[in-house]
């Protein structure tokens, strides 16, 4: 009863399990019933904030799946994956697990620091290709469709320095600056190939485990202030290996087998009823089964 009533809503707290043994007639403590889900491979996880996905991006990106199937894994070595991210000085990379005695949690060593509102943050732009890691530089200035060409402009020809074949292909997001009637016209007139990306899917783009790499080897490193957050960014990015990414191809797979709602090309395993979808979607005709609900992708 507890795993099929944990299967079927997620959100159910230890306290909803523990009313509804009563009402059955069996007495069981919370601990007894989060050890008997741990033995069944569930743990509580704190619910992924994900895009709300509308029945035209699902279709989309169940389309956009289908499409490159089988695409050759060579034809995605040949793509320049860019994106913009922002790291906190402070953020939540930095929290970290400490062991200590009892009433030791404000000796130095089991601190972390901390400033009021973050201490700022940087926002960079990187790409990659299967060669290994591209330019990363910093975005000083709030970003407009100007500023994004002309980061295009010094740092696409960087594709040089990884070895890209010839008629390699760029990928960008639908970000408006990305998606800007001026910024197409650029990239046609330089005669850039664009990969077209379905809206709504940062979850497919082999990127974010970089930039999720990267985080963490920075809050390892604790920079004490913005120039060190962005010297240590700089240092760390060009030491990640391709490695930390997947084959792309897993990736399609995954998205095709899962109709073209989120996936978690990470590894993690994620309760399909809490993926954020539009109520009026329906992507299976009947009733999920108990063992159904979880959906574990191979990292």
């Amino acid at each position: 009863m507890i795993t099929r009533t944990v299967s079927k809503n997620p959100r159910t707290t230890g306290g909803d399990l523990v009313n509804d043994l009563q009402r059955a007639g069996t007495k069981l403590t919370k601990a007894t019933i989060s050890n008997t889900l741990r033995r069944q491979g569930l743990k509580s996880c704190s619910a992924r904030r994900v895009p709300l996905l509308k029945p035209l991006h699902v279709q989309a990106r169940l389309k956009f799946a289908r499409e490159h199937l089988d695409d050759p894994e060579e034809d995605w070595e040949n793509v320049i994956w860019s994106d913009e991210t922002k790291i906190e000085l402070f953020g939540k990379n930095s929290t970290r697990c400490v062991w200590r005695r009892k009433n030791a949690e404000l000796h130095p060593k089991n601190t972390i620091p901390t400033v009021k509102h973050g201490g700022g943050n940087i926002m960079l732009w990187g790409c990659f290709s299967a060669k290994g890691p591209g330019r990363l530089i910093r975005v000083k200035e709030r970003m407009n469709g100007a500023m994004y060409r002309e980061i295009l402009s010094d740092n696409l020809p960087s594709a040089r320095a990884l070895k890209m074949k010839r008629g390699w292909v760029f990928q960008h997001d639908n970000d408006p600056k990305h998606t800007a009637r001026a910024t197409k016209e650029w990239l046609r007139k330089k005669h850039f190939k664009v990969l077209e990306w379905p809206s709504q899917s940062p979850d497919l783009k082999p990127i974010e485990n970089l930039w999720k790499e990267l985080k963490v080897r920075v809050a390892q490193q604790q920079p004490q202030n913005i120039t060190a957050l962005e010297e240590i960014c700089m240092e760390e990015w060009a030491k990640i290996p391709t490695t930390v990414t997947l084959s792309f191809p897993v990736i399609l797979q995954e998205l095709n087998t899962a109709t073209g709602i989120q996936i978690a090309p990470s590894g993690q395993c994620e309760p399909v009823e809490s993926r954020r979808i539009d109520p009026e979607w329906k992507p299976h005709s009947k009733e999920l089964s108990p063992s159904e609900q979880y959906i574990c992708v191979k990292g």
